[in-house]
């Protein structure tokens, strides 16, 4: 299966991508956690994605899915569904860079009526060689935006 040629510029994602991060916000005690961010090639313009996370434990902690579209070589468009109650449809710009590349990307929420309040949410990646960094930020319950998670992850299977 060819890949779709506007995936060219975000190509290097596909694949499993494992490692430790670090979770903290004013409403709740900090934490440690293990992620997983897998990106698949389906044939289609877009690439399927889906995170999860377990404690230190290794119990399952978080989940979200959703596909990453890349419009044109500079655009970005990612949208997540969370088993939470909020659906996001993030937007941004992709910056290459000699190894690799950089993301940023601000979010609109729909919160279901009984989810937590999140009013917008920013996502960085930065993926350089084989490491990929991932920090989160959202203004959720009452707050301004405010940093909440941050992951360092390893190619643990490259694409098939």
């Amino acid at each position: 299966m060819a890949l779709h040629p506007n995936l060219k510029p975000i190509a290097s994602l596909i694949g499993t991508w494992r490692g430790p991060g670090r979770g903290e916000y004013p409403t709740i005690s900090s934490f440690t956690y293990t992620e997983e961010l897998t990106f698949t090639d389906v044939g289609k313009p877009f690439l399927t994605y889906l995170q999860r996370t377990w404690s230190p434990e290794g119990s399952p902690m978080h989940t979200e899915t959703g596909f990453m579209r890349a419009p044109d070589a500079e655009t970005i468009e990612f949208t997540i569904a969370q088993p939470t109650g909020q659906t996001e449809l993030a937007e941004g710009h992709l910056i290459e860079a000699a190894s690799g590349f950089g993301m940023e990307l601000r979010s609109r929420i729909v919160n279901s009526a009984t989810a937590k309040q999140v009013d917008q949410t920013q996502r960085k990646y930065s993926l350089a060689n084989d490491e990929l960094s991932v920090d989160f930020a959202m203004a959720a319950v009452g707050l301004p935006m405010t940093h909440h998670l941050s992951s360092t992850l390893r190619r643990v299977e490259p694409a098939a």
